[in-house]
């Protein structure tokens, strides 16, 4: 059985969809996948079970990718195709069975309209599809478990707009790491992720978070790793903490507690999935609406503070 699974191009929107290939992975087992998807997403799913292939799609002049992509699938006879960008490629291929996103309610999340592409009600959570060897790889990046509690920051996002400043990213890390919420048999660590092209938005939490706890304590992933094995990296934080990003979704389909932060961006569609997860929303301004960068600076540090230590008590200490 052959299965052409298309879905986004963008990593957050990736990671949401994985709850659906993970259901066909696991009731479909003689199927082959072959996955197309863009070039940032494509880690995600190098360790699909009983994978044929992936295709990226770098976007092109006159929607020429997905020109490029029929090309690759139409001589093939796929048993099922699932389109997620509701693209005129899966009806020009042959198919026994088509399944298609054409846009989901935006008055409810989005895994929620994802998951009635199948039928699916609740919908499958999105994971990550993870091994003993990315995992290892994953211990060699951050170190062996010394009993020391690892918190997990992403200070960046794919644009300004989403971040909250890079002081409160290190006030928080440090008042964290300082109080019960994080004690272990070692003191707490701090591990911050990111892309390479994000590393000056980052550098000022790395370089305050160093003066303040000692290169020992802080484990600067940003630009080492891909998106799936920054989620092999995430399984081993206890709480990661982070703006509205492609990165927060891959904690929270980690399974690792995950507290994402919003400003400018619904939350209703896109906070983070999953009874380890949970989201904190910026507060409007008194006097109107006010930039995307002024309404994350509005969110306090005590807020998410307190949010964190509310997800941590909710779902237990994670070891």
């Amino acid at each position: 059985m052959r299965v052409l699974f298309i879905t986004s191009t963008r990593l957050g929107d990736a990671v949401l969809t994985t709850g659906l290939l993970g259901h066909l992975v696991e009731r479909l087992p003689d199927a082959r996948f072959t996955i197309a998807c863009g070039p940032i997403a494509a880690p995600l799913f190098q360790a699909v079970p009983r994978l044929d292939r992936i295709i990226a799609m770098p976007k092109r002049r006159l929607a020429g990718h997905w020109v490029d992509l029929w090309r690759q699938v139409v001589g093939h006879h796929w048993d099922l195709v699932v389109d997620l960008r509701d693209s005129a490629v899966s009806w020009l291929i042959l198919a026994r069975r088509r399944a298609t996103f054409r846009g989901g309610d935006d008055r409810q999340p989005k895994v929620v309209s994802l998951g009635r592409v199948l039928g699916l009600d609740p919908p499958p959570a999105p994971r990550l599809f993870l091994n003993d060897a990315l995992r290892a790889q994953a211990l060699a990046l951050v170190g062996p478990d010394d009993g020391a509690p690892i918190l997990a920051l992403g200070p960046a996002a794919n644009w300004t707009g989403k971040e909250w400043p890079a002081d409160r990213f290190a006030a928080l890390a440090r008042h964290l790491v300082a109080g019960p919420l994080l004690a272990g048999a070692a003191p707490a660590r701090v591990m911050v992720l990111a892309s390479e092209a994000e590393r000056p938005r980052c550098a000022p939490v790395l370089e305050a978070l160093t003066a303040a706890l000692g290169m020992s304590r802080v484990i600067d992933l940003v630009g080492r790793t891909d998106p799936l094995m920054a989620g092999a990296c995430l399984e081993r934080a206890r709480l990661f903490v982070g703006n509205d990003s492609g990165l927060m979704h891959v904690s929270a389909a980690a399974g690792t507690p995950t507290l994402g932060l919003f400003g400018p961006t619904p939350i209703h569609l896109y906070a983070p999935w999953g009874p380890r997860a949970m989201a904190v929303m910026a507060p409007e301004g008194p006097q109107g609406p006010q930039s995307p960068e002024a309404r994350m600076a509005a969110l306090t540090l005590d807020r998410v503070e307190q949010a964190a230590a509310d997800l941590l008590a909710r779902v237990g200490a994670r070891t």
